[in-house]
């Protein structure tokens, strides 16, 4: 890759658009395996620099603090629980307002490169709430006056907790300076939980599951409040690793080491898969890095906390600092940066700076029921994961996704331009923007199908495709990822289908009123954690469901990545048929 140049893959263009795709598929993901998506050194530069404005921001938040003094003297503040409540505060404005996760090109933000406040102060945008159905006063699908003043309102009011001062001090901890007033905590969860039910997107965008947790920990008193904080964190770590006890975790190893930055060689790459260029399966070294990494958060977090100091401590600290540091120097897709940033300033403030506080020092059984709360969720989430979104279900990176992938005729298309109110126009319409032909954005939007395709699901995927528009010309649809019109339609992306299924659909088809056919849409159900097998449905904007049924996790590690011929099951067909396909 270069400087300012991307390192794009060399192919007759005339002679390869005359493949199909997953012959066209082929050449991307060999030049995937040794270079990545070929991101220009700057672009990496640029998310570093943002990295570095982010923790100079709260930096100077904390520091605005009556009785936290003192830029460089950072060991006399830095285990200040309002350093850490601001810190959490900080980082979940800086994620609802859209600055986080999923930010920029390497989220496929182009223009501009985020959505979020763009979209949350403006009515008639879409929303969509979690439970329409049953929790009153949140149906609809559009934004109204009220939404955008609960989403000013919480902006607002972190602004001002986060330009507060603390209450006084907490000898169980050893502060002079307290924490923010329980009143300015509890509403600002009011506020996420409220703007959360009427539009789930805003809850997810804010990270609630982890800083609205961490939030939570603040309405306790005493040593209570570290002791759930770790607690929160804790289930983080384990809650991750648990999902990635699967098939999957591994070919999220490889794909995004072909992508990291750092690691610059292209013989180092190859060494991830199993035998580059035919056999782009995850080798020995990913594989083995699966497992350490996992063993790693599934263990250390323990060690830490049950360690209470000295150097057993120290070294548990360490190697949790070199694990979020790894995963940020990979500078991953959906770049959660600041939130590996967040959990390294945890492992110091919580557990370096109160090494002592543990269960023995529990006040009242709040920590514990928030611990069984957050828990819960994610147990549930990993056994109904069409239930429960992948982020509260804290199966980050497990390479086990809700997915979907919309087949859209370019009738319909202009329809989505034309039909709802958005910042952005559509993906295939902003990469030709930005690679400045037709030619060159086809090519790169088929690098993000080998970036799909790397990952097990994407084999299902494409093999559905063909199912989905079966009865038509293939070549008459363009093929984009859920993630994608997701971003354009509702203002965030990060990975989670959850945000683009039938309730997406339904929005959509209600403003712009497809025709049969011209908007088809493939969704996959990530695995649960006791089943070996991916439910998916078939779905056609305009007149519903046509097609549900399941494929099997082994049939998708057994492929490689341009396969799209994974075995499917069929279990219910419109037409009455059911028999497997």
């Amino acid at each position: 890759m270069g400087f300012l140049k991307q390192d794009a893959p060399v192919v007759d263009y005339a002679q390869w658009s005359k493949g199909t795709r997953a012959e066209r598929i082929v050449p991307m993901a060999r030049h995937w395996a040794e270079v990545g998506f070929g991101t220009p050194v700057v672009m990496h530069l640029f998310y570093v620099v943002k990295i570095a404005l982010y923790v100079l921001a709260a930096w100077l938040i904390v520091l605005s603090t009556a009785g936290v003094d003192g830029f460089t003297d950072v060991g006399s503040w830095y285990a200040e629980p309002i350093v850490y409540q601001k810190v959490v505060f900080f980082t979940m404005l800086f994620e609802v307002v859209g600055l986080g996760c999923g930010f920029g090109p390497l989220n496929n933000r182009f223009f501009p490169p985020m959505g979020s406040i763009l979209y949350w102060l403006r009515t008639q945008t879409i929303r969509l709430p979690p439970w329409p159905g049953r929790v009153p006063l949140t149906s609809g699908d559009s934004r109204t006056p009220l939404d955008v003043l609960l989403y000013a309102a919480l902006l607002v009011m972190l602004v001002v907790a986060l330009f507060s001062d603390g209450t006084g001090p907490i000898p169980e901890l050893g502060s002079e300076v307290g924490v923010l007033q329980v009143w300015q905590t509890a509403t600002i969860l009011g506020l996420l939980a409220v703007a959360g039910l009427r539009d789930k997107v805003i809850f997810l965008a804010a990270r609630g599951e982890v800083y609205g947790a961490l939030a939570v920990c603040f309405l306790f008193s005493g040593a209570d409040i570290v002791i759930a904080a770790k607690l929160v964190c804790l289930v983080i770590w384990i809650g991750a690793a648990t999902s990635k006890l699967n098939k999957h975790f591994p070919f999220v190893i490889s794909t995004m080491m072909s992508n990291n930055p750092v690691i610059r060689p292209r013989w180092i790459k190859r060494r991830f898969f199993e035998h580059f260029p035919d056999d782009l399966r995850p080798g020995r070294v990913s594989r083995w890095l699966a497992h350490f990494s996992t063993a790693i958060e599934m263990l250390i977090p323990l060690v830490l906390f049950f360690s209470h100091g000295g150097w057993v401590t120290a070294v548990a600290a360490f190697v949790m600092l070199c694990f979020h540091f790894g995963i940020l120097s990979a500078i991953p897709m959906g770049v959660p940066l600041e939130w590996n940033v967040f959990m390294m300033f945890s492992v110091l403030a919580l557990f370096v700076g109160h090494a002592g506080v543990g269960l023995g020092d529990l006040q009242s059984p709040w920590p514990i029921v928030l611990f069984a709360v957050v828990a819960g969720t994610v147990v549930l989430g990993n056994l109904f994961p069409r239930k429960v979104s992948f982020l509260p279900g804290m199966r980050y990176y497990a390479g086990n996704w809700d997915t979907s992938l919309w087949c859209v005729k370019p009738s319909a298309a202009a329809k989505i331009e034309n039909g709802i109110v958005a910042i952005a126009s559509m993906p295939a319409a902003q990469m030709e923007k930005f690679y400045g032909s037709k030619e060159t954005a086809e090519m790169y939007q088929y690098m993000g199908y080998a970036f799909r395709s790397f990952n097990t699901h994407g084999r299902a995927m494409f093999t559905l495709a063909h199912r989905v528009m079966a009865g038509d010309d293939e070549s008459g649809f363009v093929l984009t990822d859920g993630e994608r019109i997701c971003s354009t339609a509702i203002g965030w992306n990060f990975g989670d289908g959850h945000m683009h299924n039938e309730q997406l659909i339904a929005a959509l088809q209600k403003r712009c009123r497809f025709e049969p056919g011209e908007v088809r849409v493939m969704l996959l159900d990530a695995q649960p954690i006791h089943k070996q097998r991916q439910e998916y449905r078939l779905v056609d904007a305009a007149t519903g469901e046509f097609e549900r049924g399941f494929v099997r996790v082994a049939d998708m590690v057994t492929r490689q990545p341009w396969d799209d011929t994974v075995p499917v099951t069929v279990t219910w067909r419109k037409d009455g048929a059911d028999a497997p396909g």
